[in-house]
This record gives C-alpha cells, structure tokens and sequence, in this order.
C-alpha cells in the first residue's frame, strides 16, 4: 500500500529551524509544511506591507530558505508553508534571489492566492462581526485587510504542476497536509469521507510541530519528556486507506505517546464532533490512538460531515495603543510596596485626567496570570520579589506614553527599593472575524522555475 512521509518543520511564526533540517536530512521525507500563522501574524504582515509593498512575509522567510532550499534540492523534499503571510508573491521573488544568490536551479516555486479580500470589504458591510455583534461597515474607519481561510485547492493544483515549493498565504493550518494527501492518494470529500477525516486529523496534529512530541506535554514530576532542548518535530507516515502513524526522527528528543496525541487532537478545536474546516467539517469522536512501538502512535476513526457552505475571514483593523510600565521590588514588604505603587499610579492618572479605554495593575510573580480573585487565595507565603505591571490601552500614542512614562517616575517618587524600571507603546492592530459564501473565493496558483 502507498505510504507518504509528511514531516513538520515549523509550529508558529518565529519557531526554531533545527529540527526541520533534522527532518529533512534524515527522516526520509515526500512533504514538509511549515506553518506559521497565526490569526495575528496576518495582520502584522498586513501591517509590514502596508509600510513597505514588498513586505508582508514571514519575517524569518530568508532566513529559514537559507536553510531549506539546499536540502530541497539534495533530498527531493517537497516543501508547502503559508509563510507568505499577506504577501505570497513578494514572498515567491525573495525565494528567487536567495536560490540565485546560493547558485540553486532546476526547483519550481508556486505562489498560491485569492485569500486576500481587502479590497472586497465593502460587500460584506451588513455581515456580522463575530467576537462583537456589530455589522462591520460600524468599523470601516479602522479595517486595513480581509484575509479568508482558504482549503487546499491551491496546494493540490500546484502540486499537480510539479512545483518543489508551494508559498500560500492564509490557508487552514490542515489544508497544509490535506493538499499533499489529496494529490497524492485522489481523496474527495464525496467518495472518501473517512480518509479525510484523517487526512484533516493529520493535518491538525502537524500544524504546531513540537506540540505533539511533548514539547506542551513536559510536566515535570507528573509528565515528563526526555531531551526538550534537543525536541524533533513529528513525521506522519500515512497510507492509502487514511489511516497513518504518528513518530519522530529516531535519536531525537521529545516523545510521541498516545497521550500526545491526545492532548494535541484536542487542541483549539472548539467541538471535537464539528471542526470545522474549509475541507471538511471534521469529526474526532471516535478517534484511536494505539501505540505500536517506541515513539509510533497509529491514529484511526476520524471521519467528516460534509464542508462549511461560509469560510472565516480574518478581518485586520487598527484597535488601540498599548502603553506599559514596569518596576521591581524585593526584600521582606515587597508586596506592599509593590500594591503601594499601584495604587499611586492609579490616583496619578486620575490626577492627570488621562482618557484610558483599560487599565490593568498586577504583581508578576503574585498574580498576574491569575489576579487576586485567585491568587490570594492560594498564596501560601509573602513572595520575596514582585514586578509591577502598569498596562494602559488609550485611543492614541500620546496617552499611552504619558502612562508609561508615569510608572517610570516611581523610580525616585514612589515606595522604597523600586528598580529595574522599563517602559514602552506599541500600536496595535488587531482581528476579528466575518463569514463569507464560499463561492466567493477562488484560488489562484503561479508557478516559477528557477
């Protein structure tokens, strides 16, 4: 029966490159995907190509190609990534002058598109915007891009073009492993319901790398991993009929167990009866998970119930300013001193009358993840160190910079021992979310040899 090895070789935008390179010189591989956006990363690349247009790719594109592209070429490895962000074809021509510049010929690179709807968002004023209610031409002052999760049409079409490397730019994070399976096993949704629930499932256990080999298992005492500082990413060997195994590079650090699998299956899925996915609507009720050897997990029983008739967009606007500041304290009374210096800078910004849209004060090291609802309750003992955190959002830069600057000032006006005083205002852009029919979404692939 024909099996295809499928490695991972990214989890997020900025993740180490080793274990892809491991990946690609010894695990025997026919595809490798790196997936590296996020909802967010999106919008950042929408906001590098709006400063300059031939921006919008993934930051660590050259870096990483530098990297890849010789190990393309010596191994036949087929790469697929979404590292073309907001700009896969800018992304297509760095490829190009980084292949001439290390003297690489005879790859095929295709650039897949269509996600890009920014210039469309005028259709969709009266759609709901999901995470607020409101109809998005109630944010038309403030949007700067729509990008829609497209399936894995585009990858399968370059694929069938015989292209080495395929750079799209929003997709799903399965569609990354749906469109080497579909091309190579001829998987439809209307004849092969069960194997893409597998292949949808493959994809998902992919799509963030080091995760299912323990890299977000680790637990120390209670779950515990061998070698994280040398974590291989997973491999899938996946045969015809859709079922397939779970394993690592031998030699590698990390662990691939039933349990790691189960932990990632379960991972950002919302409803493990319906993810859904521009492919398929997924169902991983019944999913089975059998360890067969060391460091081989066979996964089973995952099926589908048809395809969404809408596609997510992810809508980009500008939200807000961010202004932070920090100060340490520590010795015995820290806590008190810290609580003490939040309260000045609290009654300083009133003071100052400064126009906040949120203000948050916590304790790093005390509660800050959890706030005091929580953690006074479970302190045990007075810590013996404390970092302020003074965080403001304010509708412009100004604001926000006057806040942070405030919080430096306790440096000599506030309680004793403060130190380590930094500050700093970010813009930020941030994502929400729309539906769209999926007639209105068309991918497009080109393809360039070099």
């Amino acid at each position: 029966m024909k099996t295809i090895r499928i490695g991972s070789g990214a989890g997020y935008a900025g993740d180490r490159i080793e274990p892809a390179i491991e990946l690609m010189e010894k695990g025997n591989l026919d595809y490798i995907i790196f997936e590296c956006l996020a909802e967010r990363t999106v919008a950042i690349g929408q906001k590098d190509k709006q400063a300059n247009p031939t921006l919008g790719y993934n930051q660590r594109l050259r870096e990483r190609m530098k990297k890849i592209l010789p190990l393309v070429k010596k191994h036949h490895v087929t790469v697929v990534t979404n590292m073309g962000a907001a700009n896969p074809e800018s992304a297509v021509r760095e490829i190009c002058s980084l292949a001439e510049e290390l003297g690489i010929t005879g790859l095929k690179i295709a650039c897949v598109t269509g996600d890009d709807l920014s210039d469309r968002l005028s259709k969709y004023a009266e759609n709901e915007v999901l995470e607020n209610g409101k109809k998005l031409k109630e944010m038309k002052d403030v949007l700067i891009s729509a990008n829609v999760y497209m399936g894995a049409e585009g990858i399968v079409e370059a694929l069938e073009q015989n292209a080495d490397l395929v750079i799209t730019g929003r997709v799903s994070d399965p569609a990354l492993t749906i469109g080497p399976l579909v091309h190579e096993f001829g998987w439809t949704l209307e004849k092969n319901p069960n194997q893409m629930g597998q292949a949808v499932l493959a994809g998902h256990l992919l799509e963030c790398a080091g995760q299912v080999t323990g890299g977000y298992y680790e637990d120390p005492g209670y779950k515990e991993v061998p070698d994280l500082d040398r974590l291989g990413f997973p491999l899938l060997e996946v045969c015809q009929d859709g079922s397939f195994v779970v394993t690592k590079v031998e030699g590698s650090g990390g662990l691939v167990s039933v349990d790691t699998c189960k932990e990632q299956t379960i991972y950002e899925i919302h409803n493990p009866k319906a993810y859904m996915t521009p492919d398929a609507i997924a169902d991983f009720s019944n999913v089975c998970y059998e360890e067969i050897g060391k460091n081989r997990v066979r996964a089973s029983g995952a099926v589908t119930h048809g395809r969404p008739h809408t596609l997510k967009t992810t809508i980009g606007y500008k939200d807000c300013f961010i202004g932070e500041g920090f100060m340490s304290y520590g010795g015995p009374n820290c806590l008190k001193r810290a609580g003490l210096a939040g309260k000045i800078v609290e009654s300083r910004f009133r003071q100052m009358r400064l126009d906040l849209e949120e203000l948050r004060i916590d304790y790093i090291g005390y509660n800050s993840l959890y706030q005091s609802q929580i953690s006074d309750k479970l302190i045990q003992a007075e810590p013996v160190e404390v970092r302020l955190h003074v965080s403001v959002r304010a509708k412009d830069a100004q604001t926000a910079q006057r806040a942070a600057d405030e919080v430096e000032t306790l440096y000599t006006n506030g309680p004793a021992g403060g130190g380590g005083a930094h500050k700093y205002v970010e813009e930020v852009f941030s994502v929400c979310s729309i539906f769209v029919p999926r007639e209105d979404v068309q991918a497009v692939v080109k393809c360039i040899e070099i």
